[in-house]
């Protein structure tokens, strides 16, 4: 079997509300751009060589009804004033030739900054571990992420998030993704 190892990835984030959670998940898919596509969930490695592309070219590459890979975070709620986040944290190695990680988060009761810094503190350490870098894992994340950049083996970590509050008498979904492109 040949391999099917994406080329691309570009991340996206939306968020719905409605009162049924589904037609909320689907207007969440909807705002992040990919309602019109069968979404098939995929654990977190990002490939060797994958290449980080914007939101706008990514979407392009997207046909309607197409099966097509992502790693995604979702946090839904219908009750009112509870915050929910979906955050998905990026790690690139420095090697070309490795792979990274990405990591989801879905949680409740987090701001925008606390669930994009687990995200990427989350994706950062397991790729920091899987090339022999462990950092202490009791250490903020502003600290882990100068001392990941300073060991010269990850050269970027990044995420996307969205958080929302959910609304009397509604459900309210968060969605963050990250979409692979074949080419």
């Amino acid at each position: 079997m040949e391999d099917f190892v994406p080329s691309k990835v570009f991340l996206t984030k939306g968020v719905g509300r409605h009162k049924y959670q589904l037609k909320s998940f689907e207007m969440a898919l909807r705002m992040a751009g990919v309602a019109q596509q069968n979404l098939v969930q995929v654990s977190s490695i990002l490939p060797p060589r994958c290449k980080i592309i914007s939101r706008e070219a990514g979407l392009k590459y997207l046909t309607p009804g197409a099966i097509s890979y992502c790693v995604m975070a979702r946090t839904d709620t219908d009750e009112h004033g509870r915050l929910i986040a979906a955050s998905i944290g990026l790690a690139v190695p420095k090697e070309k030739d490795k792979w990274g990680y990405l990591s989801e988060v879905h949680n409740y009761g987090m701001n925008q900054k606390q669930a994009a810094d687990m995200s990427e503190d989350l994706a950062a350490g397991m790729l920091g571990t899987t090339l022999g870098f462990e950092v202490d894992p009791d250490k903020a994340w502003s600290e882990k992420e100068q001392v990941y950049q300073s060991s010269g083996l990850i050269i970027r970590t990044s995420n996307i998030t969205q958080t929302a509050s959910g609304q009397q008498n509604l459900w309210t979904t968060v969605v963050a993704i990250a979409m692979f492109i074949f080419d």
